[in-house]
């Protein structure tokens, strides 16, 4: 279980297919505190630990990357070069700063727009017609793995709906959500709790 709070920028190193896709990312953490066997996420993928190494400060981990992962996933994510936010797993005790976040991606998103606003940044992403019923004013959506709170929803005719997002400077700096562009695809995991009221909601209209 994640909470969707970055602890670092991530960069993959090295990428090979095997059976799945073997990849090395390179990041600023401690391996002595990277677990053979221990669950990261990586941009809201949750990827188990098979290798690691370095230094404090310039650690690398290997992680294999499963077909349904990749195909789920934005495309060339998982290629030499590509930057990722990292955050290991929450640990018992550890402060629960930002929503409940599994690390399991439910769909692709497109930035449609992207403005600075004072300090900030405005993104505004575009989401696919299965993802709008979870997306809500004021409710939790994990971005790219980050944990962010959803200012306003527009639903299209379309059945898709576009919803905003403020982008602190802090959270640019930090994570990856600060280079987005018009276009670029995101990684998104609704609310866990939305996914529960959804099928609360499907039952209660079946019965």
């Amino acid at each position: 279980m994640f909470t969707g709070i970055v602890t670092a920028i991530g960069t993959i190193t090295k990428a090979e297919q095997r059976g799945d896709l073997r990849a090395r990312i390179n990041a600023p953490l401690d391996p002595a505190r990277i677990d053979i066997g221990a669950s990261i996420a990586c941009s809201g993928v949750c990827l188990t630990v098979v290798d690691r190494g370095g230094e404090a400060g310039d650690a690398w981990f290997d992680v294999d990357i499963s077909g349904e992962s990749v195909k789920r996933t934005v495309a060339g994510m998982w290629t030499e070069g590509q930057s990722l936010n990292i955050e290991p797993s929450l640990r018992v005790g550890d402060e629960l700063g930002g929503h409940i976040v599994t690390g399991h991606v439910d769909s692709i998103g497109e930035v449609v727009l992207a403005e600075k606003t004072g300090d900030s940044w405005k993104l505004v992403i575009r989401a696919r017609a299965e993802m709008s019923p979870f997306i809500a004013e004021k409710g939790s959506i994990t971005v790219n793995g980050v944990s962010l709170t959803v200012n306003d929803v527009r639903d299209r005719t379309d059945k898709t709906c576009d919803f905003m997002l403020n982008i602190i400077p802090h959270t640019a700096e930090v994570t990856t959500l600060g280079v987005l562009g018009v276009g670029d695809q995101v990684n998104l995991e609704i609310d866990v709790l939305a996914r529960y009221l959804k099928r609360m909601q499907g039952l209660a209209a079946a019965g």
